[in-house]
């Protein structure tokens, strides 16, 4: 089964998601991948910030499991270092043709007007920033 896991990081009202274009089709996703044979989930989370968004994140409480395609899970996280943007990891060398990843700050009153995935997560973060 394929586990993957990812971070959730929100500063000043806006939330860090990584903007994919793939195969005419535009949505967000939060930063994260999949979970190698030696890592705990929220060490694989901490890894995935630095490689994809060059941060160094504090891995805090699971906001959400997902089932999809296996177990995803994702976790509140704190900026403690790092240059937002900077991240390397393989999926900006674009060599699987994978369309562009593209780290981006967004507001959260504009939740629910992008495509999210996964939608739950989306869902979850809206229902707490109006409760």
């Amino acid at each position: 089964m394929r586990v993957r896991s990812g971070v959730v990081i929100i500063e000043s009202h806006a939330v860090v998601l990584i903007k994919r274009m793939r195969e005419g089709q535009v949505y967000y996703v939060f930063p994260g991948g999949g979970v190698e044979k030696e890592e705990t989930p929220k060490e694989a989370a901490k890894r995935e910030a630095y490689e994809e968004l060059g941060l160094e994140v504090e891995v805090g409480e699971l906001l959400k499991k997902v089932e999809f395609n296996g177990l995803q899970f994702y976790f509140q996280a704190k900026i403690v270092a790092g240059t937002f943007g900077t991240g390397a990891g393989e999926e900006y060398r674009n060599e699987r043709n994978r369309g562009t990843y593209e780290p981006v700050w967004l507001p959260l009153s504009q939740l629910g007007s992008v495509d999210i995935r996964p939608k739950e997560l989306g869902e979850e973060l809206m229902k707490r920033i109006t409760d």
